[in-house]
């Protein structure tokens, strides 16, 4: 299936909520103890992970999005990461 623009907004849109959640949600746990370094990289597999999932429930993957919807994922995914590294640095 050929995804459109507004589907995989939608995702990356739940995507980014559901990432942004588990950040919180690691940090504020004594279970969880990690560097950043440590959480950035769990956070950036459980994105992939998350996407691939969500993908295929669309019966798609990353393999059949177009360049730029390639581009805007990855650009999404950076851009998340960095803001939640400013978020809980402070």
């Amino acid at each position: 299936m050929v995804l459109t623009e507004k589907t995989l907004e939608d995702l990356l849109n739940y995507l980014d909520n559901s990432v942004a959640k588990l950040a919180k949600d690691t940090l504020s746990s004594p279970e969880f103890q990690m560097s950043n370094d440590d959480l950035e990289k769990f956070l950036s597999s459980q994105y992939d992970i998350r996407l691939d999932n969500l993908l295929q429930g669309k019966s798609s993957n990353i393999h059949h999005l177009e360049s730029r919807m390639k581009n805007k994922t990855i650009q999404r995914k950076q851009n998340l990461l960095d803001d939640i590294k400013k978020e809980f640095q402070d």
